[in-house]
């Protein structure tokens, strides 16, 4: 995984573990919406499961950083 450095001298990650965070937000935001409104358990659940599988890719760019 490639760095970049901050103009302070310290490095951060690249884009990957910010979009994956970025994602894993957004269905949590998108899941509270969507049970608010009465969808469906289906609709729910395949929330969820994205909301998985993102936090499985992050937990893996974590470990390779």
């Amino acid at each position: 995984m490639t760095t970049m450095e901050r103009i302070d001298g310290a490095e951060i990650l690249d884009r990957t573990i910010d979009d994956l965070l970025l994602q894993a937000r957004g269905l949590v935001l998108v899941r509270e919406v969507l049970a608010g409104r009465g969808a469906s358990q289906a609709e729910l659940d395949a929330h969820t499961q994205e909301l998985e599988r993102v936090r499985r890719r992050l937990a893996k760019a974590i470990a390779r950083a």
